[in-house]
């Protein structure tokens, strides 16, 4: 079984889609004149725009909710995994998949928030909606939903779960078994909350635990500072093939730092539309330039700190092509989350094991919490036309027994499943924001020139312009 799901795995993500996504994101950053840069200050600005209201969560919230998804076990079993397989250089090409990607964020966003409909009182979007209202591809928008109910809620989920239980094993003994019970008790009392209680949910922690993360990344670079030269000097020779010892890595480097980062941050993967579309907001495209930030939050930020605390500490190993350990520093260990507990520990013995262990527990519960909800939203689509309120409740016993197995199984074969879910809804999507690119680009447009002109930017529209469009509609 393992070396089939391994097959598909390679095929998916062949070379071609990982220069896809480092195409589209370049393409999407000139289309729209680098608006990750541009509108870094408006970020922050709009992160805390805006109330929620019966139908919508407020712009934070929606935010809260798409970091979730994005902060997880990617952050530090995934960055790990990234330098075992791909080197130091890894690192390098998980940063310029964030800085491309958010552009590519943007577009994807901003389409889930133009499409977005009102469906059993609440706001619900993303790629399946825009693409059969945006593009009218109403059987490739089922095939995204279907992909995508398959690849959050049955195939995803078992990585965070597997991630959390192996953390918990390494520092505290305790076994997967009982870790896998506590996440479904965990989770099963919130996804049967409603979305509303996934919202607050997501509010609360994801702030807390990220800057948590980053604050004790920064006293373990502070206590190793003299080394942080040595490190990004390293970072940068080895994303190019010119360092002595990983020099031949430089296709792994792309490899594994795309696949990886794409796997963290999910820019063009199609799951962010979901929780921005579900923000209230008075233009589409502030939802956007929001979403674009949790891609610097997710990979610049949270990324770099377990980077910086592997390659400071030396606490890695990297195999190479051949399958020869090129560095084995922590040798009979499985890449995961015990690397970066190796390294924590190492400069906070006593603490460092159990803080990582804990901050894997909320990055991956949070995300599954993540997935759950994208999941729903794809049922929610698909009840539109069949009218089956039990496909709900198949879902949340599905997320959960999907939970409760990853958590017992091999983390190779975990991930591996997940990479596949990752892969079938990226190449999905990125075609379809492709062919749908303009209303995003307009909005864009639309939004800098009201700014111009000194006023806060509120978008309405007709049915003849924007069909389908129809929240935005005759809007004052």
């Amino acid at each position: 079984m393992e070396a089939i799901v391994n097959q598909i795995n390679s095929i998916i993500w062949s070379p071609a889609l990982v220069f896809l996504c480092l195409g589209v994101g370049l393409y999407f950053s000139v289309r729209t004149r680098f608006m990750q840069v541009r509108h870094i200050g408006e970020m922050f600005r709009l992160m805390f725009d805006g109330k929620g209201s019966d139908a919508g969560v407020s712009s934070f919230q929606a935010l809260a909710m798409s970091l979730s998804g994005r902060v997880g076990t990617g952050n530090i079993a995934g960055v790990a995994a990234a330098i075992a397989y791909g080197g130091p250089g890894a690192v390098f090409w998980m940063w310029m998949t964030a800085f491309l990607g958010a552009s590519t964020a943007y577009i994807e966003s901003t389409l889930g928030q133009i499409y977005k409909e009102q469906n059993d009182g609440l706001y619900r979007g993303g790629p399946a909606y825009y693409i059969e209202k945006g593009l009218g591809w109403k059987k490739y928008a089922w095939v995204f939903a279907l992909a995508t109910i398959i690849s959050m809620g049955f195939l995803l989920p078992g990585v965070q779960a597997n991630s959390i239980a192996s953390g918990l094993k390494n520092s505290l003994g305790i076994a997967p078994e009982v870790s896998a019970a506590i996440i479904v008790v965990l989770l099963g009392l919130i996804i049967f909350g409603g979305v509303k209680r996934i919202a607050r949910f997501a509010e609360i922690v994801v702030p807390f635990m990220a800057l948590g993360y980053i604050l004790i990344a920064c006293v373990v670079i502070g206590l190793n500072i003299e080394k942080l030269p040595g490190v990004l000097t390293l970072i940068f020779s080895s994303a190019f093939g010119a360092d002595a010892a990983f020099g031949a890595m430089l296709g792994s480097a792309i490899q594994w730092g795309v696949k990886r980062g794409v796997f963290s941050n999910e820019a063009g993967q199609g799951s962010g539309p979901h929780p921005a579309a579900a923000a209230e907001v008075s233009h589409p495209a502030k939802q956007g330039i929001v979403q674009a930030f949790s891609i610097y939050v997710d990979t610049l930020f949270v990324c770099s700190a377990t980077a910086f605390m592997l390659l400071i500490t030396g606490l890695y190993n990297v195999k190479g092509l051949d399958g020869t350990m090129l560095r084995n520093a922590l040798p009979g260990t499985e890449v995961g989350p015990a690397f970066t507990q190796a390294a924590v520990e190492s400069v906070l013995p006593g603490f460092g094991s159990i803080f990582v262990a804990g901050a894997l527990f909320f990055f991956a519960f949070t995300t599954i919490v993540a997935y759950y909800y994208i999941a729903e939203t794809n049922v929610a689509y698909i009840n539109r036309k069949v009218g089956r309120p039990w496909l709900l409740f198949v879902l949340k016993a599905a997320s959960l027994a999907a939970c409760l197995y990853g958590a017992v199984r091999s983390a190779d074969l975990a991930w591996t499943l997940g990479d596949i879910g990752v892969g079938i809804m990226a190449w999905l999507n990125i075609v379809a924001i492709l062919f749908l690119q303009k209303p995003a680009l307009d909005s864009l447009k639309d939004y800098e020139a009201q700014q111009a002109k000194g006023l806060e930017p509120t978008f309405q529209t007709t049915a003849a312009e924007l069909p389908n469009a129809d929240l935005w509609v005759g809007e004052d």
